[in-house]
Formats: structure tokens, C-alpha cells, sequence
């Protein structure tokens, strides 16, 4: 039914087999919200999301010490922050387990958490073009660290909602993540056959948190205004001749 305004409260109770309960109200769209949310959390284990929720839950550690700690194997992590970072978000702070992003790491949690979003490798250069999660944090953060959008790829621009930053914005952005944030994570057990996207999509359904935004039940407003607002500026990045890189032409 076109039109039909569908109201959800996305504050879900974990119970003693993992059971979840989303009120919806709107008719047969938030009926089939519904629905396929239940199928969704059918297809994952209570006592595994519960043990997944409690690695993940918590402040976490922090990036300055999360190299010498972090498992070399696939899994998920969270991101926290303590009630600054929260603020400095512009973000309503909510309760201390819930974190501010989940995402999977297919190959090597290493790799993805600590190289490419919180760049603690010296011999690699930060890039928020490569990374969803340092976009959104350069797009909430655009103002206070004076970031602005550039194309991820100068020589060759295009793609511009993977933004990229200056070498200075990116370092700026680097520096404030590494202060401000910590890891919780949990890597995947070697003999579990279910997929990390499967749950991840069933820990995102759990805590909706504020960053993400594939697969997360609901979207911040404020958070894809900000990262828009950044790809017009990268779409707008002028190159040394004067055209700016969404009217370039290239051979």
C-alpha cells in the first residue's frame, strides 16, 4: 500500500534462547518488517548470538594496544567510544554495551580493522576513500577537524560517494579515531559453518547501531546528509587546470 507510514521500535530484548521482539506499527508493510526479521534471526542460533553479543559488547581495547591482541583470523568487530566520543559525534549516547559500528572481517581482522580503518601501519598511508567506516566518521567529524571531501582517486576521478580526504584530513581523522575509539571484536570459531554475514546482519538487528549502514535496520539522517554533502564536494574538488573533477575528460 503506497504511502502507508511504517513505525518500528528497534529496541530489542535479548531472551534466555535469543528470542527478539520489534514492535512495528503500519499495517502489511510492518507485518512483513516483521516477518522478515523473524527469518532473519531464525537462521542464527540463540546461544551463538548471545555469545557473539557478549565478545562484542563493552568498551573494547584500545587501538594503541589492540595490534598486539587482535587474532589474525576472520570474525566481527565493534567500535565503541566512551560518552566524549559520543558527543563529539553529535550522537545521542546510548547504553555503554551498544557500540557505534559492527562490521565483518572476511579474511583478517587485522587487515580490515586495524590497517585500513584505523591505518596503524606506518609504511601504509590512511584511506578513507578504501574504507566506509573512516567516510562516516570524516563526514560526522567534518567541521570539527575541518575535513572536506576530495576524490579518492585524483589522477582518474569518479566514484565520489567514496570520498577520499587530504593527506593532512586524513591524518587529522586518523589521529582523532586512535584517540578516541576501541575495538571489542570476535573471531569466528574455525569449525562454525554458519556466515559471518549472516551474523552480522543478526547482530546489527540486535543493536541497530548509530554508523552503519548497510544491512542496519535503520539509517541516520544526519550521518547520509553529511557523507552526501562530502561526495558533492569531492565531485567538485578542482583539478590544477581549473575543471573540476566531475567535468574532466580523460582519453
Amino acid at each position: 500500500m503506497t504511502g502507508m507510514s511504517v513505525s518500528c521500535d528497534y529496541r530489542f530484548i535479548l531472551g534466555e534462547r535469543g528470542t527478539k521482539h520489534r514492535r512495528c506499527r503500519g499495517g502489511g508493510r510492518a507485518n512483513e518488517a516483521v516477518r522478515e526479521y523473524r527469518v532473519s534471526m531464525s537462521q542464527i542460533d540463540g546461544d551463538l548470538l548471545a555469545a557473539v553479543i557478549r565478545s562484542l559488547s563493552g568498551s573494547g581495547e584500545p587501538i594503541a594496544t589492540a595490534i598486539t591482541s587482535i587474532p589474525n583470523k576472520p570474525g566481527l568487530y565493534a567500535v565503541h567510544a566512551a560518552a566524549e566520543g559520543w558527543a563529539m559525534l553529535g550522537l545521542a549516547r546510548r547504553p555503554p554495551d551498544v557500540p557505534l559500528y559492527v562490521g565483518k572481517a572476511e579474511d583478517s581482522l587485522i587487515a580490515r580493522d586495524l590497517k585500513t580503518h584505523f591505518a596503524v601501519d606506518p609504511e601504509r598511508a590512511p584511506r578513507t576513500g578504501s574504507s566506509t567506516l573512516r567516510r562516516s566518521f570524516a563526514a560526522l567529524l567534518h567541521e570539527q577537524l575541518n575535513l572536506r571531501g576530495v576524490p579518492r582517486n585524483r589522477e582518474k576521478p569518479g566514484y565520489f560517494s567514496n570520498f577520499g580526504l587530504e593527506e593532512e584530513g586524513d591524518r587529522r581523522l586518523t589521529a582523532w579515531m586512535q584517540s578516541n575509539l576501541t575495538l571489542a571484536i570476535w573471531p569466528k570459531p574455525p569449525d562454525l559453518q554458519r556466515s559471518l554475514g549472516d551474523i552480522e546482519k543478526a547482530v546489527l538487528n540486535h543493536w541497530d547501531p548509530p554508523i552503519n549502514l548497510q544491512n542496519s535496520p535503520t539509517k541516520l539522517p544526519r550521518l547520509v546528509a553529511a557523507r552526501a554533502l562530502m561526495a558533492d564536494q569531492a565531485r567538485s574538488w578542482r583539478l590544477p587546470g581549473g575543471l573540476s573533477s566531475a567535468g574532466a575528460t580523460w582519453p
